[in-house]
């Protein structure tokens, strides 16, 4: 039986803070005193009723309190990140670390609590990419749930205590019921369930069916799966080949979901049908891919298909929908918002899924890669107008510097630049905007008082290309296993492309033999289980990263062809960059932009983020993590990769009012709350999506004076 590892203040203080529970302060689309749930409440607006902190004097927010979680660690390329949304009740904090640690703390103080590691002393020193935890209580009774790795887990929210009734001691495995054998699959969980009634509602990412399932909160127990590759016999199944839901991977939500409790709905965002090299080929799985790449509504008690919009037909460019619809009101009917990496929003009835806007029916041009087949139609919303560009043109290139313009200029002839839906190719085609959106997992805040939908974005391009599958290097040496399994990711020389695929140079100097073991074993992140691999595998793959020349390919030996079916792979994943690294588009680079919903205009746009190095620092720049808005009229935001700001601006006008320098990249939604009549902003301030500097593991909040 596993034993917490609840450190820090006595229990009984913990449990003497916890007395005397009230109500939550909140509803299903707003958050007040507390921030109940993963982005403030069950809509998902980032929305506050507080108006403590407003316009006039949001300029005299100070440092409130801090807490370091003490678990960053590495370099910016291969160490953590932090991008979690703290939940806020009761004035009592919780938070997860870049280690997965949950930290239960005083709100008003910053003082911790008690604190729960589900590694169970274990050594975590590969990134743990979690985004928040989910609570639920009922007759006094207070449970926070949550992932780590492939368990779904629950302890007692006022004790830190985990809970042995909960699937098997306190664990449930998320790689169990699946359909497939659990030892050949890799299952993690990158944002928190949402809880409706008695059920924990979990998406999933990892190479696995991305199956939507619910959980008894009490026992574990599994109460409705939804099969988003669909069986013989369910809506959808003739959309795949017809075998293809016993092998298929993809088609997960591992944005998160979105709950509508008095509809008793579930709004599920699907990402691609295709897992790694499938993401961008899809030879083997002809047809529209129901329901990759769809916002699917569930009955959140039964699992049963509401409705569906496909947001993109046999997705072959990873337009995953990088977040979970924002529900909001459009003239005075129930909507919802989905914004996309695309760059674009659908603005869609919530009861019907019927879009509110008009469409656009696109014929894009057909793949020329031999055994591809693109769908010969797309859609976009007409309206709002994208908040990205699309079409990455000559004039767009960036003018930087004399020699960047050139340098760019020179790859930008050599590749293919047509827009939406441009299909992967051989030569390389421009992907505007690129694999990190568009929009990203933070999501889009809506102010109910205004009708204003907030998007922050990136806006750079990417280069697509695809190559011939390459033989297969024969034998079982730790260089042939990784150049076959390995180098599509991390690349031949081991570089990878950081910080969301680290270079595993040197890895043997960050990581023990047991500990790049597991990760080969069991994956994590976007890195799937290796389970072909026996122990010799292993052995010999670690001997290889760790530089034994034993285990060298044999050059002579004759290699073989790769899988049937599998005739073209994924080239990497390419920025398109100038010599110094700076995006090769013009500015702006990142953006932030206040969208009204019952207009469909734009009230404002500005540029969001900057390059501290660089003269002019209006460029905007990378920025993950979303914004919160408040009855004070304020939006607060941090997000940004390079300039660790985090920034207030007046909602109604995009003016900016109040900044401050994070000691680390605030790549996370913040979040507002209030203990005893004051009212606090807390942003989680880890970076790690800068590979030039060190990540942190901070928490900040801010209040007035």
């Amino acid at each position: 039986m596993h034993v917490t590892k609840a450190i820090g203040l006595s229990l009984l203080f913990a449990l003497a803070a916890c007395s005397g529970q009230r109500p939550i302060d909140g509803t299903s689309s707003t958050s007040g005193a507390d921030w109940a749930v993963y982005h403030g409440n069950a809509n998902g607006t980032h929305y506050s009723t507080l108006d403590q902190i407003n316009t006039d004097n949001v300029k005299n927010l100070k440092v409130a309190w801090r807490f370091d979680t003490g678990d960053g660690f590495g370099e910016g390329g291969s160490g953590s990140d932090m991008e979690g949304n703290p939940l806020i009740i009761r004035g009592q904090l919780y938070a997860v670390s870049p280690k997965g640690r949950i930290f239960c703390l005083d709100a008003a103080k910053g003082e911790q609590l008690w604190v729960f590691d589900p590694a169970f002393g274990d050594v975590v020193n590969t990134k743990q990419r979690l985004r928040g935890v989910s609570y639920w209580s009922n007759a006094g009774e207070e449970r926070i749930l949550f992932t780590f790795r492939s368990k779904l887990m629950a302890v007692d929210a006022r004790t830190g205590a985990l809970i042995d009734g909960f699937g098997h001691n306190g664990e449930v495995d998320l790689k169990a019921g699946l359909g497939r054998d659990p030892s050949t699959i890799s299952v993690s969980n990158v944002t928190p369930g949402v809880v409706y009634k008695d059920l924990i509602i979990m998406g999933s990412t990892g190479n696995t069916p991305g199956h939507i399932r619910a959980y008894d909160v009490r026992t574990g127990a599994l109460k409705w799966i939804f099969h988003t590759i669909p069986h013989p016999g369910e809506a959808g199944y003739e959309t795949w080949p017809k075998d293809a839901w016993k092998t298929a991977m993809g088609a997960n939500a591992w944005s998160g979901l979105t709950l509508d409790p008095e509809n008793g709905i579930v709004y599920v965002p699907l990402g691609s049908a295709g897992m790694g090299n499938k993401d961008f080929y899809g030879g083997d799985r002809a047809g529209d891919n129901l329901f990759g790449t769809s916002l699917v509504a569930l009955d959140a008690a039964t699992g049963k298909r509401r409705w569906h919009f496909q947001l993109v037909k046999h997705d072959v460019w990873d337009r995953d929908p990088p977040t979970p619809p924002t529900l909001i009101t459009v003239a005075g009917k129930p909507a919802l918002a989905q914004v996309t990496k695309a760059g674009v929003v659908f603005i869609l009835d919530r009861l019907t899924g019927q879009s509110l806007y008009p469409l656009q029916e696109l014929h894009p041009a057909p793949s020329d890669i031999p055994g591809e087949i693109t769908s010969l139609t797309q859609v976009l919303p007409l309206k709002p107008e994208p908040f990205t560009r699309q079409t990455l043109t000559a004039d767009l290139l960036t003018h930087r510097t004399p020699e960047a313009h050139a340098a760019v200029a020179k790859t930008f002839a050599t590749v293919r630049s047509r827009g939406a839906f441009d299909p992967p190719s051989i030569g390389g085609t421009i992907l505007l905007p690129g694999m990190d959106g568009g929009a990203e997992y933070g999501g889009a805040a809506y102010d109910p008082q205004t009708g204003l939908l907030y998007v922050n974005a990136n806006e750079m391009a990417w280069i697509l290309k695809v190559k011939k599958q390459p033989p297969m290097i024969a034998g079982r040496s730790g260089e042939a296993l990784y150049q076959n399994a390995c180098a599509t990711c991390h690349g031949v020389e081991r570089k990878g492309s950081p910080p969301e695929f680290p270079s595993l140079v040197g890895v043997a100097q960050r990581l023990t033999d047991a500990q790049i073991e597991r990760q080969i074993t069991v994956g994590g992140g976007r890195m799937p289980a290796f389970a072909q691999f026996d122990a010799a595998d292993r052995a010999a793959l670690i001997g290889y990263l760790k530089g034994d020349p034993r285990q060298t390919a044999q050059k002579e030996a004759p290699a073989y062809p790769s899988t049937d079916g599998d005739p073209y792979v994924f080239d990497g994943y390419t920025q398109f960059l100038d010599p110094d690294g700076y995006p090769a588009i013009a500015p702006p680079w990142g953006t932030l932009s206040a969208i009204n919903v019952n207009t469909g205009e734009y009230a404002w746009k500005i540029p969001l983020g900057g390059y501290p190095e660089l003269t002019d620092q209006t460029t905007g720049s990378e920025n993950y993590g979303g914004a919160v808005v408040t009855a004070g009229g304020v939006v607060f935001i941090a997000a940004t990769v390079y300039d660790n700001r985090f920034r207030a601006f007046d909602k109604r006008t995009g003016k900016l009012l109040w900044q401050t320098i994070l000691p680390a990249a605030g790549i996370a939604t913040p979040a507002t709350y209030s203990v005893g009549k004051k009212q606090y902003v807390v942003i989680s301030a880890g970076g790690g999506k800068n590979a030039k500097v060190k990540p942190g593991g901070e928490i900040i909040a801010y209040s007035l004076p």
